[in-house]
């Protein structure tokens, strides 16, 4: 695994602020906070469990987790949440279970880019993308949001 321990750097975005217009976040000024951080994203191999480090304008957070496995997690704004990540070769699959609503996080690592693509039930169907450079030798990211990923009953 050429991304395991790579720290992935978050660079720029595009159309986001629609993103949480459509899940409910009036706010301008947190809709800035989350469009301009520069968010990193780590992921590292430990025994049978994998140890998922994020540092975001909500602070830092670290999940320790078993593949398919359900784990206490937080989620935006600092809310807690259920999430099952699985973990298929390159390709880590977080399925999310919040008081507000369902989701899921599909994670694509390679050796230079981390593509993120997020599913909100509320998007209606909307696909926004941010895109991530990464700096000094570090890895990028790809965040694509789209309700087509996770379909709700």
């Amino acid at each position: 695994m050429a991304y395991e321990g790579k720290v992935y750097t978050f660079d720029r975005q595009e159309n986001v602020d629609e993103l949480f217009r459509r899940m409910g976040v009036t706010d301008e000024e947190v809709i800035k906070k989350y469009a301009t951080f520069k968010s990193t994203a780590q992921l590292k191999k430990e025994g049978n469990k994998y140890r998922y480090i994020t540092k975001s304008c909500d602070g830092n957070n670290e999940v320790l987790f078993e593949s398919g496995v359900e784990v206490d997690d937080v989620g935006l704004g600092g809310v807690p949440i259920k999430s099952v990540y699985t973990v298929n070769g390159n390709t880590m699959t977080q399925v999310v279970n919040g008081g507000k609503g369902n989701g899921a996080v599909i994670r694509e690592f390679s050796e230079d880019l981390l593509k993120m693509i997020k599913s909100v039930y509320t998007v209606n169907g909307n696909t926004v993308t941010q895109v991530v450079k990464g700096s000094e030798g570090k890895g990028a990211v790809i965040r694509e949001f789209s309700e087509d990923l996770l379909k709700m009953d």
